[in-house]
């Protein structure tokens, strides 16, 4: 018997994943490539699927498809159509790294392949009990990993932790079986989302998707109209009407049962506090002061944290040291110290 370790390793058909198991086959692992079946869309499902085979015939590994079309139904995409419409902003990926990456996939591999390890190819760190902030901080996904469970760190691989993007692709290009992936687009951030997230509630009959509604003021006042308030999200300024606007107006709140939206200045859309929601957390204090990103691509804002537990749930106030813009409800608060630990989250209330 083989004393190698065997890792299964979540593969995309991208130029992510592929290199890692490229680097995995170097690091002397045995390595099985599981693609993930998550939904119908049937050209994008055999694109990627061609596009693996060659890559586990030039790496001499095998894979496997696991469909798990029906718990993403349950457990991403119909959520996802809820968050919209209650007028929220849905995360979808933090949801599925914790279900269905680092979930389903993690127990398949442990249970049915009895893997050693789990790889993926986000950017990201881990030292065995914490995740970190990739050393390429314009690809570092650790804010979409937040929620997956503590316990399951050990047995994770991040092969791309301490390259950048441009690394990747520049080893990738100089190898002749794998340089084609180099003139692949790169997959959309929703990997459902085909062009705009409001053509699947269009394609699910969402109710009332577009039916016109009215744009109020802080004050409630009726100042003009918009196409549907599922149409919008928190700090959106453009795509409904205002009469005599001076200024640019934003989308500052979102009343769904009356299919409306609250606009305002920029400054009333500045929020100095928030709360958060089902936190995950990988530390045990409940009152200290880190960074928090409240959006993927926003800035760490130092704040302090104050968490409450009722009924073994956690939330949180957070009190923020600088004032924010475009805060969403339905997206994820992720805390960090400075050195690019990550100390949980939660969801934004």
């Amino acid at each position: 018997m083989s004393d190698k370790k065997l890792v299964a390793i979540g593969l995309s058909g991208g130029i992510d994943s592929t290199y890692s198991a490229y680097l995995l086959k170097n690091m002397g692992f045995d390595v099985i490539g599981v693609y993930l079946r998550l939904h119908d869309r049937e050209t994008y499902f055999q694109n990627n699927i061609s596009k693996i085979e060659r890559v586990a015939k030039y790496l001499n590994i095998k894979f496997i498809i696991l469909d798990l079309r029906e718990k993403f139904n349950q457990t991403v995409y119909q959520p996802f159509i809820e968050s919209y419409k209650s007028g929220e902003t849905p995360n979808p990926c933090a949801i599925c790294n914790r279900e269905i990456k680092f979930g389903e996939l993690f127990d398949f591999a442990e249970q049915y392949l009895e893997a050693d390890f789990l790889a993926t190819g986000h950017y990201l760190k881990h030292d065995g009990e914490f995740l970190f902030t990739a050393k390429d901080n314009s690809k570092d996904q650790s804010y979409f990993l937040f929620n997956i469970r503590k316990e399951r760190i050990k047995n994770i691989i991040f092969p791309l932790a301490n390259l950048t993007k441009d690394e990747v692709k520049r080893e990738i290009s100089k190898i002749d079986e794998l340089a084609f992936l180099i003139n692949e687009s790169e997959s959309s951030e929703i990997c459902f989302v085909e062009n705009e997230y409001i053509d699947v509630l269009r394609e699910n009959n969402v109710k009332n998707v577009d039916k016109n509604g009215i744009v109020v003021n802080i004050n409630g006042e009726n100042i003009g109209t918009h196409s549907g308030y599922m149409h919008y999200t928190i700090g959106k300024r453009r795509g409904f009407s205002v009469r005599v606007a001076h200024q640019p107006h934003y989308v500052i709140d979102i009343i769904p049962d009356e299919n409306k939206i609250v606009v305002g200045e920029k400054s009333q859309l500045a929020v100095s506090k928030v709360y958060l929601r089902d936190l995950n957390m990988f530390i045990d204090e409940l009152n200290f002061e880190c960074f928090i990103k409240l959006r993927y691509r926003s800035k760490a804002i130092k704040c302090l944290v104050n968490i409450f537990i009722e009924n073994e749930k956690k939330s949180a106030e957070i009190e923020l040291f600088e004032s924010m813009f475009g805060v969403a409800k339905g997206q994820a608060g992720v805390f960090y110290n400075e050195a690019g630990k990550l100390l949980g989250g939660g969801w934004i209330i």
